[in-house]
C-alpha cells in the first residue's frame, strides 16, 4: 500500500453532503474556530454562510500549487488538523478504498485483501481514536 498521494478523490466524492461532523466538533469550532464554524447550520456541515445553500464539496478543501504545470491535482486541506472525525477515518476498510478508487491501493493488496487492511489499519492508527478498533 502506498502512502497517500493527495490525489483528492475521497475529499471531492465525500466533502459534499455524504460528510457529517459531531456535536463536540462543532461545539469546539464554534468556540475555537468560527471560519470554520460559520459554514455550519443546525449541527450539519457545509453551508455556504451567506445564502444558507448546501455546499456539494468542502470548502477547505483546496488545489496545492503545481510545480510542473502538467503534474496532476493535488490536494491540501486548510483545516486538516480540525477536519471532522469522518475525515480522519477514512480510508477505513479496502474494499471502500477499490470502490473509491483510492490511489494508495495497489495491486499486491488486492491479491491479499486481509494483509492490506492490516497494514491499512497500522498506517491509519495515528488518525483514528482508540475506540476504532
Amino acid at each position: 500500500m502506498k502512502d497517500c498521494n493527495q490525489c483528492g478523490k475521497c475529499c471531492i466524492k465525500y466533502g459534499g453532503e455524504d460528510l457529517s461532523a459531531t456535536k463536540e466538533e462543532i461545539d469546539l469550532w464554534e468556540i475555537f474556530n468560527p471560519d470554520i464554524f460559520k459554514y455550519v447550520i443546525n449541527n450539519e456541515i457545509w453551508f455556504d454562510p451567506e445564502s444558507g445553500a448546501r455546499l456539494t464539496s468542502c470548502p477547505f478543501l483546496d488545489i496545492a500549487p503545481k510545480k510542473n504545470l502538467l503534474d496532476p491535482n493535488m490536494y491540501t486541506c486548510s483545516i486538516y488538523l480540525d477536519r471532522p472525525e469522518d475525515c480522519r477515518h477514512y480510508p477505513s476498510l479496502i474494499p471502500e478504498m477499490i470502490r473509491d478508487e483510492c490511489e494508495m491501493i495497489e495491486v499486491i493488496d488486492l491479491a491479499n485483501p486481509k494483509k492490506a487492511q492490516i497494514k491499512l489499519d497500522i498506517m491509519m492508527e495515528d488518525s483514528r481514536p482508540a475506540s476504532f478498533t
